[in-house]
């Protein structure tokens, strides 16, 4: 049994930020911290007071964790960068409110006095004496302290403070990770009811010495004889008055919602999945009811969250493609009209988008990849619209004449004809990159459909069916916002971004099989008809070929494939040449492009792949590979050894015990993580239990004279029915909630708190 949290962050906008560039502006960005490690840091928007960033994340994070803070940051070039504010949210203030935060919330000014991190290992002990008692308070070591000189450390000392009387240790120069082992000592009072002050500080020669944390102790938690031994988390020091800026310096619009689940031993959830998988199993042949009955009381809202859900189990029991075969028919089976297939939000739709993005993120990479590239890297004025055409942005065709507006639509196009044939070309050759059980999944796609709708009028339906989900709801999607495909490190700039639409809406228009109802929307996408028509061609080429696989060509396709370990990672990064004296110039870093899989890290000095990755996305890979590692160190050194000692605790043993310890708890959710098959069984029965009430009055409907509403509790008595069977597993998981050490199970808050406008 094992207490999961996580964390849905989405950061939506800033407004009224305060200039800080001499051009009245700003560029800002914004990092998040758990418990001060910076696990989140968004694309910068550049020259505006008022940034859109619109990033979502899901970060695992241990359940112990203490705050999260949103800083505000100003990004400068040849400068460090500027601290605009922050947002703080303690963990308890999410806990109390599991519905989350929404809305806007005013920055707070960063006091450097509360900006503390680090913990500092003590050993408190009360001695008998002659007299009186004494207190003895050993300082041994800290680890992880702010730095706060330019060489990147600090100079650490601690102050001991009891009943007036101060003591110190010695100064330990240029070190996040210092060592003390002094010991100092103190006389106590019958009945004293003080506390012990421990603080720590950065030494400095010229100016004042910097606050770094502190721990107060209260002496009558401490015995006699008894001493107590621990790491101490630093605080920061709120004794000083706050000033109130409130809304001088911008506020910050977030939706953030913690949610804690404690998950069970996997035997606890096999009666639940096996139900399921039997279900999904018998398909439409069985009677349906369980699949039908989740997508009739979920709610809009909640959709894509159980949708996720349900496809990571099924995928985890080798199921995906026969629940989506039965969403399929499903859907099918309730609709009449061809224009309205697939294209509301059902569960189908929902699922089949989280199956995409599950199982083909590396292939959509490696077909829109370059293409987008090649976007980002022209940065060329390109607009269709005549009446949004700007000739002022374009400049000049030639030294003296600038471009008229025909010329700047006929270049435009040009442009994105290109485009489009490129990434056209690129797909019709990626018929054998894409995964086999995307291409069986659009096989029982394409059939089913064409069982439903036969005949030479409904002939381009199959298609649309699949280019409704490969073009519309992953490939247009992926164009227009590359970063959150992970494309891209960052947002495109405005004219990026115009040309990423355009190109997007062309491939809509294809994936439509160019109808008459898709032209007529935008009549100035005229264009680019001949190369629309061109691609609706190609594509029906590609979707045949696509969906010509037969059973046991699957099989060597997925048996091919494990064979090969999946890359979680892939992308360049700076290696440090450890070699050689002197200041790190440019030339003591080599750039190599590394691959991280599931069993090994391997670099090259060539690049096999276009999409960089940030240092806090390679840490939460390495984290997620390393979770099953039973080596795992607890601790290690952050420095390098140089000469005869570690640079950041100045250890002298080379293979001694690390100074800080091994942060592997904190990770970003990505659509290829493994799969955790206990904690998505323990989602479903989360959301089940929300709309037990509505499944326990569609089984009295069902039940239809018989004892109302009544599930056998005698383990011989096993209802026959799935619906009854259901509602049977649900009161037993609830039972194993309860007697677990959690204690109660998991509940639906119906309160939202709303951050302060």
């Amino acid at each position: 049994m094992a207490k999961r949290s996580s964390l849905y962050i989405r950061i939506v906008e800033g407004k009224n930020l305060p200039a800080k560039d001499i051009t009245g502006s700003s560029d800002p960005y914004c990092i998040v911290k758990v418990d001060n490690e910076p696990i989140i840091r968004t694309a910068t928007v550049w020259k505006t007071l008022c940034p859109f960033w619109g990033e979502e994340y899901q970060v695992h994070l241990p359940p112990t964790f203490h705050t999260v803070a949103f800083y505000v940051m100003d990004e400068d070039a040849l400068s460090r960068d500027d601290v605009i504010g922050k947002v703080c949210l303690p963990r308890d203030t999410l806990a109390s409110h599991p519905k989350g935060f929404s809305g806007w919330t005013h920055l707070m000014e960063v006091d450097p006095d509360e900006e503390v991190q680090g913990e500092i290992h003590l050993r408190l002990e009360v001695r008998p004496g002659a007299r009186a008692c004494r207190l003895r308070c050993s300082v041994l070591e800290a680890r992880d302290l702010a730095p706060k000189d330019r060489n990147g450390a600090s100079d650490p000392f601690v102050r001991v403070r009891y009943k007036g009387r101060t003591q110190e240790t010695s100064i330990v120069k240029k070190s996040c990770y210092p060592r003390w082992n002094e010991t100092f000592e103190f006389e106590l009072e019958e009945g004293a009811t003080e506390v012990l002050c421990v603080e720590t500080w950065d030494w400095d020669l010229v100016s004042r010495n910097d606050f770094l944390g502190k721990v107060v102790i209260d002496i009558q938690r401490l015995q006699v004889a008894q001493p107590e031994e621990g790491w101490f988390r630093l605080q920061p020091d709120q004794t000083k008055s706050r000033r109130h800026d409130e809304g001088n310096l911008g506020s910050l619009q977030l939706e953030v919602r913690l949610r804690d689940e404690m998950v069970l031993p996997s035997s606890c959830y096999q009666p639940l999945v096996q139900l399921l998988c039997h279900e999904v199993k018998l398909g439409m042949q069985g009677p349906g009811q369980l699949i039908s009955l989740i997508e009739e009381t979920t709610s809009t809202e909640c959709r894509q969250d159980v949708a996720t859900n349900l496809l990571k189990l099924f995928l985890g029991q080798g199921l995906a493609k026969d629940f989506l075969d039965l969403l399929f028919q499903l859907e099918l089976s309730r609709t009449s009209e061809t224009n309205t297939l697939f294209r509301s939000n059902s569960l189908a739709s929902k699922s089949m988008e989280s199956f995409l993005k599950v199982a083909g993120m590396q292939y959509l990479h490696g077909v829109l990849g370059p293409i987008i590239n090649k976007v980002f890297e022209e940065k060329k004025y390109v607009e269709l619209d005549p009446s949004k055409v700007e000739v002022k942005d374009v400049g000049c065709s030639g030294l003296h004449r600038p471009q008229t507006e025909a010329e700047v639509l006929e270049q435009s196009a040009q442009t994105l004809r290109a485009h489009l044939g490129a990434l056209l070309s690129a797909l019709s050759r990626s018929v054998r990159a894409c995964p086999a059980v995307v291409r069986a999944t659009f096989r029982q796609l394409f059939r089913r459909v064409r069982e439903r709708f036969p005949g030479a009028q409904h002939e381009n339906v199959p298609f649309i069916a699949v280019t409704s989900f490969l073009c519309l709801r992953f490939f247009s999607p992926a164009i227009m916002s590359p970063k959150l495909f992970h494309l891209r490190e960052r947002h495109a700039d405005a004219r990026t971004s115009r040309t990423l639409l355009l190109l997007a809406k062309a491939v809509q228009n294809v994936g439509n099989m160019d109808t008459p109802a898709s032209r007529a929307k935008e009549a100035w996408m005229e264009p680019l008809q001949p190369t629309v028509r061109q691609g609706v061609a190609q594509l029906k080429d590609f979707i045949t070929k696509l969906v010509d696989i037969e059973e046991k060509d699957e099989l060597d396709l997925q048996r091919t494939l494990s064979l090969q370990a999946p890359p979680v990672k892939e992308g360049p990064l700076f290696i440090h040449r450890t070699k050689g004296k002197g200041p790190l110039m440019s030339s003591s870093f080599k750039k190599l492009y590394f691959f991280l899989t599931t069993e090994a890290l391997s670099f090259a000095k060539t690049p096999s792949s276009k999409c960089v990755n940030e240092l806090n996305q390679w840490l939460s890979a390495l984290r997620k590979v390393s979770i099953n590692n039973t080596g795992l160190l607890g601790s290690y050194h952050p420095g390098v050894f140089r000469g005869d000692k570690w640079s950041c605790c100045h250890q002298k043993e080379k293979t001694g015990q690390g100074c800080d310890k091994t942060r592997s708890r904190v990770t970003l959710q990505e659509w290829n993580d493994p799969l955790d098959h206990d904690l998505e069984a323990q989602l479903i029965y989360r959301h089940l239990l929300g709309v037990e009430a509505m499944l326990w009055e569609r089984h009295r409907e069902l039940s239809r004279g018989t004892e109302a509403g009544t599930v056998p509790a005698s383990p011989g008595e096993a209802p026959k029915d799935s619906l009854a069977q259901l509602l049977w597993v649900l009161q037993d998981l609830r039972e194993a909630h309860r007697s677990s050490p959690a204690g109660s199970p998991p509940s639906e808050p119906n309160c939202l708190l709303e951050l302060q406008t």
